[in-house]
């Protein structure tokens, strides 16, 4: 399961997790982040005891986006105990994702 990353829930919902989490920095027009996303929700839920998944959608919330240096998307941002361990971007295949997110948050 995914959760949707806003301005309001940013503080709580990941500054404030008691799990590592990476959100996925995405756009509706964008086609590489299209082609990410079902590979992102099937690594949500086989990873969902060890890890947070959150999604933010770069139109509706620029001024987040902006503030976590986001420059192009698809862009992937890993959290641990409130700080950003990491940042990846562009379309990559499932099991080079998941290395990444283990890498960063492990």
């Amino acid at each position: 399961m995914t959760t949707k990353v806003t301005k309001e829930n940013y503080e709580t919902e990941i500054l404030q997790s008691d799990m590592p989490i990476v959100i996925d920095v995405y756009a509706d027009w964008c086609g590489p982040c299209q082609q990410m996303k079902p590979l992102f929700e099937e690594l949500a839920k086989e990873l969902s005891e060890k890890y947070k998944f959150g999604i933010l959608n770069i139109d509706e919330t620029r001024e987040l986006a902006t503030t976590l240096n986001v420059s192009s998307i698809p862009t992937f941002i890993f959290i641990k105990d409130g700080q950003v361990t990491g940042k990846e971007t562009g379309y990559m295949s499932k099991d080079i994702l998941k290395e990444k997110i283990e890498g960063h948050l492990d």
